[in-house]
């Protein structure tokens, strides 16, 4: 067990380390984060732009539209895999466009630039054989891990979105039991998260639709008018 002297010389060592701070050392650890870029938890390389990263990830909860917790962190696991896969041409144009300037003087006796060009390129791939191994062997990778959470995603959500809607058909047909019976209706007496509102105003909507499509519904010619100069109103209103 370590003492209490040595507890404090550890912090106070914690505390004075700020990282490298020599030239070589930086290029080593930027180094270090392109190596973990694609199997370790670094999402952000030095070079990676914090905003344009974000607004990936927005763009993915945007899309799921995820509620629950278990939800949000799917859509993260699948934007954050998705950004690595994005950086994965970049990572290949960077191993060729350093062998190729590793191999600048070569084949000068080649007199077809197209030709040199392509033997250079071959060159490269050969000496860079396993980085580019590796990198599709990553790609491969991330590209399952992106495909299977974005399955376990698309069935998390249908499963909350097809108990909501059941649960809300429920809860529509229990208020007009209730309603008929003469009694007032209380959505959390019957275990129902929605609010009476909510519930009225799909049973309004349901009753125009019926209207409007020629089927038996409780709206009068005039209170279908009125409500679709209702909803047309709301719609020019968050249009402004």
């Amino acid at each position: 067990m370590s003492s209490e002297a040595q507890i404090a010389a550890n912090r106070a060592n914690a505390a004075l380390s700020t990282g490298p701070t020599t030239e070589a050392g930086k290029a080593k650890s930027s180094h270090n984060a392109v190596k973990t870029g694609l199997t370790g938890r670094t999402i952000l390389l030095p070079t990676d732009d914090r905003e344009i990263y974000l607004q990936h990830v927005a763009r993915f909860f945007t899309k799921y539209q995820p509620v629950t917790d278990d939800e949000k962190a799917l859509t993260q696991s699948v934007a954050d895999t998705e950004w690595r896969l994005v950086r994965i041409p970049s990572l290949e144009s960077g191993i060729y466009a350093n062998g190729r300037s590793k191999l600048a003087d070569e084949l000068a006796d080649e007199s077809d630039p197209a030709v040199r060009a392509a033997r250079i390129d071959a060159q490269v791939f050969q000496d860079c054989r396993k980085d580019l191994s590796n990198l599709a062997l990553q790609e491969a990778r991330l590209r399952r891990m992106r495909d299977a959470d974005t399955a376990e995603l698309k069935e998390m959500l249908k499963t909350r979105i097809d108990k909501r809607r059941n649960d809300f058909a429920s809860a529509c047909a229990t208020r007009r039991q209730v309603i008929n019976a003469g009694n007032i209706f209380e959505p959390t007496l019957f275990g129902f998260e929605f609010t009476n509102e909510e519930l009225a105003a799909h049973e309004e909507k349901r009753e125009a639709q019926r209207f409007a499509q020629g089927e038996y519904s409780r709206l009068s010619e005039a209170e279908f008018k009125r409500y679709m100069k209702r909803r047309n109103e709301e719609k020019e209103s968050k249009a402004a």
